[in-house]
């Protein structure tokens, strides 16, 4: 996949949509790519990180990801532990919502496709579980960076 590192393919690199990307995108995907497999940070760490914009800023930048899984934008979550976001959702069973709308995909079958169930799963495959709630079973595997 085609990421650019400098400064000039960055000012000229347009998304499939046509969009810039802004410097605090370009700063959350370069953080992105950066947590280790098995791991995972949380929105307010990732702004901690940075030193700059809010936890709501880096899931907007991470909703509009373009270089998915290159930047591997499921290896955030909330800092309670939840799953938090993926693909215009949040949450898993009671916390669940649709932050977008429509965010209802449909697999091979014709049957819709649960945005954050997909999210713990690509994290489970790479060693990250969660309870039966949607939360971390272990909090040790958040990475600061």
């Amino acid at each position: 996949m085609y990421y650019p590192t400098d400064a000039h393919s960055r000012r000229t690199f347009r998304t499939k949509e046509g969009k810039a990307v802004t410097p605090h995108q370009w700063a959350v995907y370069d953080f992105t790519r950066t947590i280790p497999c098995g791991r995972v940070t949380t929105y307010k760490d990732m702004c901690t990180a940075l030193g700059e914009g809010s936890p709501r800023s880096v899931g907007t930048a991470l909703r509009r990801n373009p270089f998915a899984p290159f930047v591997p934008c499921h290896r955030i979550v909330a800092s309670d532990g939840s799953v938090g976001g993926f693909r215009g959702s949040w949450g898993v069973g009671k916390q669940k919502r649709d932050t977008k709308a429509p965010t209802k995909l449909l697999d091979a079958k014709g049957e819709t496709i649960d945005n954050c169930k997909d999210k713990v799963s690509m994290l489970m495959r790479e060693g990250v579980n969660f309870t039966p709630h949607g939360r971390l079973s272990d909090m040790n595997v958040i990475w600061r960076g």
